[in-house]
């Protein structure tokens, strides 16, 4: 790869962070304890279809340390800064294995960077803030993976919002000159 494709490989990985930190305070629905439904994953999962799975990989990490210093993380110990925000961040970037792929392989890609994200926070929930469960959707808690997973269903809903949108913009993508 030349020196142009790296530095506008870079160039574009910086603004997609900065973008998907933007779209992190654009909540379309804002859970009590931290969490929300918006469209943050969708630059790191378009970038990461564009120039691939390393770099949607690295992306995604700059974005999770980025989000819990700017966004106000919440978190009860490194394990959950690592679980809520640096790990599942940098799942998003495995969108990446739909790079260079037809509609179908790039869909499919979004749909595992989004699932990745989801998995991480599904799991750090369930093992690290499960003891502080409480009612939820109006339904009584005794199980820490059911409530993790009902508490971080605004992110699987972020994950559908973002291949939704990934699917109306596989045209667009396809004319951006620059990526392999």
């Amino acid at each position: 790869m030349n020196t142009n494709k790296k530095t506008r490989a870079l160039v574009e990985g910086a603004l997609m962070v900065a973008a998907a930190e933007a779209l992190g305070y654009v909540k379309i629905w804002h859970m009590p304890e931290g969490g929300s439904v918006s469209l943050m994953m969708l630059p790191i999962v378009l970038y990461a279809l564009r120039w691939g799975l390393s770099r949607g990989l690295l992306a995604g990490l700059a974005l999770g340390i980025i989000d819990f210093m700017l966004g106000g993380g919440i978190a009860i110990g490194w394990q959950s800064i690592l679980g809520d925000y640096v790990i599942a961040c940098t799942l998003i970037g495995l969108a990446g294995v739909g790079h260079g792929k037809k509609t179908a392989g790039m869909l499919g890609g979004a749909a595992l960077g989004c699932l990745g994200r989801f998995l991480a926070v599904w799991v750090t929930g369930a093992t690290l803030w499960g003891e502080y469960m409480y009612d939820i959707y109006g339904l009584p808690m005794n199980n820490e993976w059911v409530y993790s997973f009902l508490y971080n269903l605004p992110t699987l809903v972020s994950g559908v919002l973002t291949v939704i949108c990934c699917a109306l913009l596989k045209n667009t993508m396809k004319k951006l000159p620059g990526a392999d």
